[in-house]
């Protein structure tokens, strides 16, 4: 049977009847199948409620997955050392942190974790997936910090604040399992829970305050193991934002005061980021976790009040070919 080839824009049909390269909405006939083709359009991410947390708190840590995370610490809004995990349905507390604290940054897994500073005292402490043992303190202590990094063993810590007019940090320090060392630092120094995604060798920052009097920004770096490069803001600058991802081209950012609390979700591929669907609950101080922008966790945070929801991301769906059929 005799097929065809066919250019339509950058796609090309091949001797299998299908195109390949076609783009989203981009319609064609299959002469293989004797049947139409559709490229479909990218659907829009949602959140959907998850379990709640049993300690309601803001300004607390988050690692790990959607299906497999920790919330660590937090205020009550006094500080706490409640640690709790989540298993994909509901939260269960397991060991407290030795120092009860807010405003930390964190890195790592469910089962594998770092909970930093937060108490301007330069604190750390390892989670090993069963209990919290106090290591090397930072250099330079700090709180409303982010973190970045796949274990207990290699992570990164960046930004944050102490105290006074001039508290607001572009340190950034990486940890090898034993100790911190300081690093190049951030082109833009900002606190106030900046969001943090990404490894030890690959990571983004995003958002924050760059004086603490709510100087808000949306400026993102990436960071290539070396040293941090400004690239594309987030629509809506913010502080106190959540974020996740797996290195510096895939993360997600919501959540976050703009300065109304918000529910603004944004995915980032490497170059830009896209507004996408809002938080069902708006909200400020919370925490996240995830492996990607397309499934995470956000927890905690203060709405009129301070509070325990959870709620699940499934981000956009990818084009798919699609046959058209009729009866």
């Amino acid at each position: 049977m005799s097929t065809y080839k066919k250019e339509v824009g950058t796609a090309v049909q091949n001797n299998a009847g299908d195109y390949t390269g076609a783009v989203e909405g981009q319609l064609w006939y299959n002469s293989t199948a004797g049947s139409f083709q559709f490229r479909s359009v990218t659907t829009a991410g949602a959140w959907a409620t998850g379990g709640s947390l049993n300690t309601a708190r803001q300004v607390l840590g988050g690692t790990g997955t959607q299906t497999a995370a920790l919330a660590t610490g937090g205020g009550t809004p006094v500080s706490v050392a409640v640690t709790e995990s989540y298993d994909g349905t509901s939260w269960t507390e397991v060991n407290d942190l030795n120092s009860a604290r807010e405003q930390m940054g964190t890195a790592g897994t469910q089962t594998s974790a770092l909970a930093i500073d937060g108490l301007i005292t330069g604190i750390v402490e390892s989670w090993n997936g069963t209990s919290w043992t106090e290591v090397n303190d930072l250099n330079t202590a700090r709180r409303l910090l982010a973190g970045a990094g796949v274990d207990n063993t290699s992570a990164l810590a960046f930004g944050g604040f102490t105290t006074g007019p001039t508290g607001v940090k572009a340190q950034t320090e990486s940890w090898n399992g034993t100790s911190w060392t300081e690093v190049n630092d951030l082109n833009t120094a900002r606190g106030y829970n900046l969001g943090g995604a990404g490894t030890q060798t690959s990571a983004l920052a995003f958002g924050g305050d760059t004086t603490g009097a709510e100087d808000l920004t949306g400026a993102t770096e990436s960071w290539n193991g070396t040293s941090w490069t400004e690239v594309n803001d987030l629509n809506t600058a913010r502080r106190y934002l959540a974020g996740d991802g797996t290195d510096n081209t895939n993360a997600l950012a919501f959540g976050g005061f703009t300065p109304a609390k918000t529910g603004a979700t944004e995915s980032w591929n490497g170059t830009s980021w896209t507004e996408d669907t809002d938080l069902s609950t708006a909200r400020d101080q919370l925490a996240g976790a995830g492996a990607s922008n397309t499934a995470a966790l956000a927890f905690g945070g203060a709405t009129t009040a301070v509070t325990a929801a959870t709620e699940e991301w499934t981000g956009a769906g990818a084009p798919v070919t699609e046959t058209i059929t009729t009866s």
